[in-house]
């Protein structure tokens, strides 16, 4: 019985593990966040750490259970340290006796030790950090650790919601104990991807712990077999921000490789979302040479102004300086009016947005003093009173972005128009400006919006009653477009 256990340990299973998940059930290691980890995951997490080019001088698995991960560490870094933790003292007995059984004992370190608590000698040398840390829901959590989360989050300011999971905590622990060059890879729920409590753990992996990739295996394919969970496995490297974040979907359990490989997405764009599933699920095929739009450029609403008879200027126009006087399309038929081009002679034709900087110290003295008796009867109008004004920093500073190269205009019942925006105009909310998320040549540009205008026709967004179609930000970002290689080898 001895040998053919130590003998299965060996060719790389884990028969302490299972037997283990047999005597003890999934109900009573629920309370711990106990759900081992199959290990084709395991081994298919490993490998991707074992393709990077620099070994890692010490692994560091937070939750290790029977020791799955750090068994099959101990093969892939035969020089490594191996480090665990775990609070239950049988899941440490069971990781001691499988890399006793490989040889691996000798330079294996097991603590039996709340990984949140933990510390972790300094050492010379890439960490890698590497598990599936607990899952266990927040109202199984202590006040005291609900109140270290929010304080090890402000260490990177960051705020934390006392609805988080466990698993948020150990990745937070992860980033307190990791030096810059330290990288790692988990598999935990997918839920914190799209939930409020998740942000922070969203923010995180995009500054401080650097993230680099996410892989969601599909709901329906039941990853864990004894615990109805999603999962996703992030990879990430501290110190590091790349540019592009890879994200995949995948409903094959079983061919995970290379966890790495997937849909680029602009790091800006995951900093925008709320949530993040649709965009691992928008992960589609494309002609070779296309992306998303949103991978090239920001979409974003026009400004509300919250009292257009106040902020758009008519017959009060002389009451204000030029100064604060802005040309804007405020009627979509003047974008799609045009032949595709708003051109500096039709922006005269264009009506102004009155928008006052929330310092008025910023305008000479006389324009100051014009500016405020129209405030005194922009009150008299109660624009002061209005939901959006009492939101702003100052109520009067009605905010207009900066002009975008191209605007769309984004409800109508007809596809969408757009306009390449020659007149440097503003807009407000009945239009959508797009912002190229890096410099983007003239050329280029006028390019974009070509193909953009030929695209219009097959643009597809939500549908409401009598035909009416409406396209929101990100929806719009959803559109596939020329990669900017493609748009410049176009012009050549």
């Amino acid at each position: 019985m001895v040998a053919s256990t130590r003998d299965a340990i060996r060719s790389g299973g884990d028969p302490l593990g299972e037997f283990f998940g047999r005597i003890r059930t999934p109900e009573e290691r629920r309370p711990q966040g106990a759900t081992y980890t199959p290990l084709p995951i395991v081994r298919e997490m490993v490998a991707w750490a074992d393709s990077l080019a620099e070994v890692p001088v010490r692994v560091v698995d937070p939750g290790l259970g029977s020791g799955r991960f750090l068994r099959a560490a101990a093969d892939a870094f035969p020089d490594a340290e191996l480090v665990g933790t775990d609070v239950d003292p049988v899941a440490t007995l069971l990781a001691r006796a499988n890399l006793a059984a490989i040889g691996a004992d000798e330079r294996a370190s097991i603590f039996l030790e709340d990984y949140r608590s933990f510390k972790l000698p300094p050492r010379q040398g890439r960490t890698l950090f590497l598990g599936n840390p607990p899952y266990v829901r927040h109202h199984e959590l202590e006040p005291r650790w609900k109140d270290w989360l929010a304080s090890a989050a402000a260490l990177y300011g960051l705020s934390a919601s006392k609805l988080a999971g466990l698993h948020v905590y150990f990745y937070l622990a992860t980033r307190q104990l990791a030096a810059p060059g330290d990288y790692g890879t988990f598999i935990t729920s997918s839920e914190w991807l799209d939930v409020n409590y998740g942000q922070v753990l969203r923010d995180l992996f995009l500054q401080e712990l650097g993230g680099r990739s996410l892989l969601v295996i599909d709901p329906a394919v039941r990853p864990f077999p004894d615990a109805a969970t999603t999962a996703v496995i992030t990879t990430f490297e501290v110190g590091q921000r790349p540019a592009q974040v890879s994200v995949r979907m995948t409903d094959k359990a079983e061919e995970l490789a290379p966890i790495d490989c997937g849909t680029p997405v602009h790091r800006e764009r995951l900093e925008t979302e709320q949530r993040w599933t649709h965009l691992l699920r928008a992960a589609r095929s494309l002609p070779s040479g296309y992306v998303e739009l949103g991978e090239i450029c920001r979409v974003h609403r026009g400004q509300v102004t919250g009292a257009n008879g106040v902020w758009i200027a008519e017959a009060h126009e002389r009451e204000v300086p030029s100064s604060v006087l802005f040309p804007s399309v405020t009627r979509a038929r003047e974008l799609f009016d045009t032949d595709g081009v708003l051109r500096k002679s039709q922006a005269k034709r264009l009506r102004h947005v009155i928008d006052i900087p929330a310092d008025l110290d910023e305008l000479g003295e006389n324009d100051a003093a014009v500016v405020r008796r129209f405030l005194a009867w922009a009150r008299r109008q109660g624009a002061h009173k209005a939901y959006t004004a009492r939101n702003r920093s100052a109520w009067w500073a009605v905010g207009l972005r900066e002009p975008p190269p191209i605007m769309a205009t984004y409800m109508a019942r007809r596809p969408p128009a757009f306009v390449r925006n020659d007149a440097g105009a503003r807009y407000i909310n009945i239009a959508h400006g797009i912002y190229p998320r890096e410099p983007m040549a003239p050329t280029v540009i006028r390019k974009l919006h070509e193909y953009l205008s030929q695209a219009a026709a097959d643009a597809r967004g939500r549908i409401y009653a009598g035909g009416l179609m409406k396209f929101e930000p990100r929806e719009m970002e959803r559109i596939a477009v020329p990669g900017p290689d493609t748009l410049a080898a176009a012009l050549a």
